[in-house]
């Protein structure tokens, strides 16, 4: 083809596309205001993949709490600080209820299960999973006594490290994903066991692969990345492995379901009610939100919650005055004979606010999840049309300066009062807020405790020989804020 050909062909394509960026111009007159998006790209070269969250930040400091961005050719509304995303979250009721579109997780839920179900799929399902959760102890007794149980195991890995280097990444998910298993699939799993460990290992990594570069160019060019090579498919592959996991465990399940018997766990009791409704047309208790569901609440329960227990580790590890004042806590109100319990949470105040000023720091989820608006609305003076794509930004509800004196320091004093009493504070939300908020919050925040305080009772951490200092930004800040892998000294006290 000649040069003249060439040039026209360039040319016709330019305009093609400028007249396309005319006709979306005109119908987002009314839209908040954001950076100029490029055809194709959208706002990809303001954004950087390599940390989202931040350049979300820079852009709510010129563009206000109410501001446009484009995934590629799709139109975000993102909402900024403690008071949008809480009028998000928590003030809008039910017109904000439905997941907005969020491509790697479109991809591998297909709209089912909790994390991605909407309307009343999500409705019945997350009403019979709070009550199902329930019934088998979450957020009980029977739980705390099943996590004392595990904490047990894992104080006798970590005394079996005698005092060495170590990194704890794998035995805190191993701990974390027995509890969860325990209630859904009704196992425990030694930790030498080569299918659970691969299976922990690809949700540490799956969360991981989520967070990078390639997993958020993912989720701004879903349609050009699903043909291109990467970690992204590994992605997609390590969440199969899961998903096959969980699926042979139902069948398993299936096949020794006494009906005369009461459920033993949560994917019994969804079979029961599986057959209960299985001549309503209209049923949300099919097979394939079972697996789902099971995936959903199994990926959530265990690495969040692990994560989120190495960070504190890493923190105490950084700041050891904290962590002398927290043992000095359990010194006086446990002591050192018997194990933490839940009950000895009340009076041990510091301890509760170094806990959730951990989580706070991290953000472990800062971007949170997308919502979409039901109908036409208004938000900030800004009109927003029905089907927008909305995010609420979590990390700037748990990073605002209004909300919090240090927000980018770590600062125990945020949960503290002037009596030295714990205060709660309506801007924590680590687990989110509102009615779609984590159901699994409780469970989660009583293995931070217990597991926490067991290890500090009888554990001095260390940094390895010839190691002053570790880092404690996020090795990648995508999806997730992802702490770096490091290794600690559990020397005993």
């Amino acid at each position: 083809m000649d040069l003249l050909g060439t040039t026209t062909i360039f040319l016709v394509v330019c305009l093609v596309l400028l007249m396309a960026w005319r006709k979306v111009e005109a119908k987002m007159k009314n839209w908040p205001p954001g950076p100029t998006p490029l055809p194709v790209l959208g706002n990809l070269l303001q954004l950087k993949a390599t940390n989202v969250a931040e350049r979300l930040k820079k852009m709510s400091e010129k563009y206000g709490p109410v501001f446009t961005v484009y995934f590629g050719s799709d139109q975000v509304v993102v909402l900024y600080g403690y008071n949008m995303v809480k009028k998000i979250l928590v003030d809008s009721g039910d017109e904000l209820l439905d997941r907005g579109s969020f491509p790697s997780a479109d991809k591998n839920n297909r709209g089912l299960g909790l994390l991605m179900g909407n309307g009343e799929r999500w409705l019945q399902i997350r009403r019979f999973s709070l009550t199902t959760l329930r019934n088998f102890g979450m957020g009980k007794k029977g739980i705390e006594e099943r996590i004392q149980e595990e904490a047990e195991y894992l104080m006798k890995e970590l005394r079996n490290t005698k005092g060495q280097p170590f990194n704890p990444a794998m035995l805190l998910s191993c701990a974390t994903a027995n509890i969860i298993s325990h209630i859904l699939l009704g196992e425990r799993f030694d930790y030498q066991d080569q299918e659970f460990c691969r299976i922990v290992c690809l949700l540490i990594e799956s969360l991981r692969l989520e967070s990078s570069i390639a997993g958020q160019l993912y989720n701004i060019f879903p349609r050009i990345m699903d043909y291109l090579p990467g970690p992204h498919q590994t992605f997609f592959t390590n969440l199969a492995d899961i998903q096959a996991f969980v699926a042979n465990k139902i069948r398993n399940h299936e096949k020794t379901l006494d009906p005369s018997s009461g459920p033993r766990d949560y994917i019994d009791s969804f079979l029961f009610k599986m057959e209960q409704e299985k001549n309503n047309p209209k049923t949300e208790f099919t097979r394939d939100n079972l697996m789902m569901t099971v995936y959903d609440i199994f990926f959530a329960a265990t690495e969040t919650t692990s994560t989120s227990l190495r960070y504190t580790l890493m923190i105490l590890l950084e700041h050891p005055a904290v962590e002398a004042k927290v043992q000095e806590e359990i010194d006086q109100v446990i002591g050192r004979e018997r194990p933490p319990a839940m009950k000895d949470r009340l009076g041990m105040h510091y301890t509760e606010a170094v806990l959730h000023e951990a989580q706070r720091f991290l953000s472990l989820i800062p971007l949170g999840f997308t919502r979409i608006a039901k109908k036409d609305m208004e938000l900030g003076g800004f009109k927003i049309p029905k089907g927008a794509t909305l995010y609420p930004i979590l990390s700037s509800a748990l990073h605002d300066p209004t909300q919090f004196k240090n927000p980018y320091q770590f600062d125990p004093g945020h949960f503290l009062d002037e009596k030295g009493e714990f205060k709660k504070n309506g801007a924590d939300m680590p687990f989110s807020a509102g009615k779609r908020n984590c159901l699994g919050e409780g469970l989660a925040r009583m293995q931070l405790f217990l597991y926490i305080t067991t290890i500090l009772q009888s554990f001095r951490l260390k940094h390895p020989p010839g190691v002053t200092q570790i880092e404690l930004t996020p090795d990648v800040s995508g999806f997730g804020n992802i702490p770096h892998q490091v290794q600690l000294c559990f020397c005993p006290r």
